[in-house]
């Protein structure tokens, strides 16, 4: 078994392709609209499976928002440099809610951004 992909519901699909898009520097590699069952999907992500996961955006038509809840805890995505990966979030309007530094009683590198649903990213420094 492996994971295929993660699905997200947004409130703005472009919104949110342009983020993982050009924030994130995810490719948008497909998008099927269900108008007769209300909903828009567009996959973003690094590659295509089988060799990558993706990200299922799902954007539900007439929903603007959507409440979290406290199950939802990020995805995380390898990054060669997350300060750099930071700043480069911030170029692009987006936002740092953790910035890169070390893990508490640990070593690694990590920092958060959030995507403009609120959905957070955990980036993790490696080589």
């Amino acid at each position: 078994m492996r994971i295929l992909h993660t699905m997200l519901r947004v409130g703005d699909l472009q919104r949110s392709i342009d983020f993982y898009t050009k924030v994130l520097g995810m490719k948008l590699l497909r998008t099927t609209d269900r108008p007769e069952q209300k909903y828009t999907l567009a996959f973003v992500g690094y590659g295509t499976n089988p060799d990558h996961a993706e990200l299922e955006l799902t954007y539900n038509y007439g929903v603007e928002k959507y409440d979290l809840g406290t199950a939802y805890g990020h995805i995380a995505l390898q990054v060669e440099d997350a300060y750099k990966a930071c700043d480069a979030v911030k170029a692009q309007g987006g936002t740092v809610t953790r910035e890169a530094g070390p893990v508490k009683g640990g070593s690694t590198v990590i920092a958060f951004v959030q995507d403009p649903d609120g959905y957070k990213i955990e980036f993790i420094q490696r080589d």
